[in-house]
């Protein structure tokens, strides 16, 4: 069922069920979460089965405020509080040392945990109500079945687990991506996921230039496992393709030639949808098309729902304008290049 995430009294029912060790869909400005008491292995082994994900594959643990790291997180560096204090709440995970006692099924059986507190006022509210039952963090990976597109909306949520479970509507998400990741136990910081805090603004806030997991792995050192790094991640049901303006519009004149047949089963459906920020022109009837945002932002805020849409309406393949290469569309780049190698 879906509760509205302004009423007091749905922000209690769902503290409840988390403190009775169910599953609760959540808002956060970043996706919707699918949480449980992150303190409970057996409620977080019922995130593991709703979603189908690996139970090494570790979650994010939300928590109310930095003060509730302490629960799960020991030798926090200095670098990680700075980021704390600068972007929390916020679209930030920062990967800690655990705590031996807490969080292991949370932590994929890691000895690191991975801690968020996230700025939507609906998540906040939930928190807070849990934290006052003895739930100290909550554990929310994305909405959605493993390895499909995360859901920006209450109803996307309903949609991938049916009207049974409880969900806070708190509206479309403002950020849309995923938060970024920042490893903090190998001395300095590493970016294992960018989202829309970018490095620069790490940098800036920490003084210290994050490594990429490359660079990490030119150092022999592993870095933990962390949600929603996987090489092929967010993938739509249809096949998605990244390519250039030029390639794009080569691939539509092509369809404009006799390619329409492409998929013959359905006539009536368009085989093709295009998202792109270049101005396409097609004489194809089988080609939906959306536009691109020109603003990197604007475009994390819709791209999963984009995509969702794309699915609906069954359509085959996705093809998609390869984003600039520049700082602040490396979130957006990332999730769909993880969206095209499914």
């Amino acid at each position: 069922m879906i509760l509205d995430g302004q009423d007091a009294a749905a922000i209690a029912a769902a503290a409840q069920a988390l403190h009775e060790g169910e599953l609760v869909g959540l808002p956060t400005e970043t996706v919707y979460g699918l949480g449980a008491d992150a303190a409970s292995d057996s409620a977080v082994a019922k995130i593991f089965a709703a979603k189908g994900r690996p139970s090494d594959h570790p979650l994010i643990v939300h928590v109310a405020d930095a003060a509730g790291v302490d629960h799960f997180a020991q030798d926090v560096p200095t670098f990680a509080q700075q980021l704390m204090q600068a972007f929390w709440p916020g679209p930030l995970t920062l990967i800690l040392p655990r705590r031996p006692d807490v969080g292991a099924a949370a932590a994929g059986g890691q000895a690191s945990i991975g801690l968020r507190c996230p700025a939507h006022p609906v998540a906040h509210a939930l928190l807070l109500a849990a934290r006052a039952l003895g739930v100290h963090g909550v554990a929310a990976p994305s909405a959605n079945q493993f390895g499909r597109v995360s859901p920006t909306t209450a109803a996307h949520v309903q949609g991938e687990f049916g009207e049974d479970l409880l969900i806070l509507d708190g509206g479309a998400c403002e950020v849309g991506i995923e938060s970024t990741i920042i490893d903090c136990t190998r001395g300095a910081p590493v970016l294992l996921r960018p989202g829309a805090i970018t490095r620069e603004q790490v940098q800036a806030a920490c003084g210290l230039k994050p490594l990429s997991r490359d660079e990490m792995a030119a150092l022999t050192v592993s870095a933990p496992r962390a949600s929603g790094t996987l090489e092929a991640h967010y993938a739509p049901k249809a096949k998605v393709r990244l390519m250039g303006a030029r390639a794009l519009q080569a691939a539509l004149d092509l369809l404009g030639k006799g390619m329409d047949a492409i998929d013959a089963a359905d006539k009536a459906a368009p085989t093709i949808a295009v998202y792109s920020r270049a101005i396409l022109q097609t004489a194809s009837t089988k080609v939906l098309r959306r536009r691109m945002p020109d603003d990197a932002a604007a475009t994390a805020q819709q791209l999963f729902a984009v995509l969702r849409e794309f699915d609906k309406a069954g359509v085959k393949l996705i093809w998609i304008e390869t984003p600039p290469d520049t700082p602040e569309w490396e979130g957006v780049r990332d999730r769909l290049q993880r969206a095209a190698a499914s």
